[in-house]
């Protein structure tokens, strides 16, 4: 236990997962498409591709699943973190507005048929995800944002606190917000069925093969490997998340970095389970320190949260995330970490998803913002497109200048004084 503890590499999903990947060994000397990362993003955006008739190879850096696609809690949200329709509209105007609300809206259902359609088994159960408001405000702003979904035609109602402490077995809430739409998966499972998708239909997956450069070469992509091969591709696609090894060091440097830590408990009693997650709904709620939780295949609950101070946080996090799981939940026993790992999310200055272009037929996406599965099925989906040549100005999730974000090595810092004044927040929120 104590080098899972210092080094974070286990997971639950790495301990439980099914699903297996055998790295393709000979890179292609070319291909119509390479894509370097192979998480969710870029899995996603070679499945499309390879189904349209292109030739893909997916370069992964490390191996599949050691990224943030592989790292996370499970959740599969279909909507955003930190905006709503309204902010959507005013950033982008209302035809730009619309058309990313559509993408987002239809994230959880992109993932599940994809599910579906593949046969993956990833413990996938598409029964809602549960938006608890913490005080009076937060309820108003989640009928609000309620009613903005549902004039886009989206299943998403508000529920009373009533209802809310019978899916919970919580008396905190004012009331929720319930997206129909939302559900969980194994990641890692679902990471590695995509991967195999991949291979199926004549695409490459190949781990251990970071990207250095990227550089035109006779009208075509050069890739150089750190491993000393090199790979031809007319076109490329950089789908790294937060990483900022290699080619993807720019992309990397355009968004903040947060380090979220996860657990896993050991099993929960089955009485225990009725009371606290009886649709077995995941949860999230409104606060600034946000509370989550769901449940995984054993009945083992999973959560999270973010260090202020980063020494010693691993250990630390396990025992302050169960100490809250149990307080909040009013568990007849305290509970105690199973596992803990952690991984990073890329967070963009202004929570929406962007596009860059490196080059001609050279694209990149970042900013899932903390809805890493729905959003990601959509972000791979967007880029196989701009890949096939759609026009960029049709696209629904917009273009943006490329620009690394000032002293990004300093952002975690500025992390850990945002979490600490979060926290003071809701101190008062109620």
């Amino acid at each position: 236990m104590t080098d899972l503890w210092r080094t974070g590499l286990e997971t639950l999903w790495t301990r439980t997962a099914r699903n297996r990947v055998q790295s393709d060994r000979a890179i292609p000397s070319k291909v119509d498409v390479a894509i370097i990362g192979g998480g969710f993003t870029g899995m996603t955006a070679a499945r499309e591709l390879l189904g349209a008739g292109y030739s893909v190879a997916v370069l992964e850096a490390g191996k599949i699943g050691a990224g943030a696609s592989g790292m996370n809690a499970g959740f599969v949200v279909p909507n955003f973190a930190k905006a709503d329709p309204v902010a959507v509209r005013a950033k982008l105007g209302e035809e730009r507005g619309n058309a990313l609300l559509r993408l987002v809206g239809d994230g959880a259902n992109a993932v599940f048929r994809a599910i579906e359609e593949d046969g993956i088994s990833c413990d996938a159960r598409q029964t809602g995800w549960l938006n608890p408001a913490y005080g009076a405000a937060g309820a108003e702003m989640l009928q609000k944002r309620a009613a903005l979904w549902r004039d886009l035609g989206r299943p998403v109602s508000f529920i009373g606190a009533d209802e809310v402490r019978e899916q919970t077995g919580m008396d905190i809430y004012s009331g929720a917000l319930l997206d129909a739409e939302g559900g969980t998966i194994h990641p890692l499972d679902y990471l590695r069925g995509l991967a195999l998708g991949v291979q199926r239909r004549g695409g490459t997956v190949h781990e251990d093969q970071c990207v250095d450069g990227v550089a035109k070469d006779d009208g075509r992509w050069r890739l150089a490997l750190r491993s000393g091969a090199s790979l031809s591709a007319n076109k490329v696609l950089l789908c790294t998340n937060a990483f900022t090894m290699g080619a993807a060091s720019r992309m990397g440097r355009s968004a903040v970095p947060l380090r979220v830590y996860q657990i896993a408990t050991t099993p929960t009693d089955p009485t225990i389970v009725q009371r606290i997650a009886p649709d077995a709904r995941p949860v999230g709620d409104t606060r600034q320190n946000l509370f989550t939780y769901r449940l995984d295949r054993d009945n083992r609950l999973i959560s999270g949260g973010m260090a202020i101070v980063p020494f010693g946080a691993f250990a630390r996090l396990g025992t302050s995330v169960a100490e809250r799981l149990s307080t909040e939940l009013h568990l007849p026993q305290a509970v105690s970490p199973e596992i803990v790992w952690t991984g990073t999310a890329a967070m963009t200055p202004d929570f929406l998803p962007r596009l860059y272009q490196f080059g001609e037929g050279w694209f990149g996406g970042i900013g899932c913002n903390g809805r890493g599965i729905a959003m990601t099925a959509q972000l791979g989906r967007v880029l196989a497109r701009a890949a096939m040549g759609e026009a960029i100005d049709k696209l629904p999730i917009p273009l943006r200048p490329l620009r690394p974000l000032p002293f990004h090595r300093f952002t975690p810092i500025v992390a850990s004084a945002a979490l600490l004044q979060a926290r003071l927040k809701d101190r008062f929120a109620k």
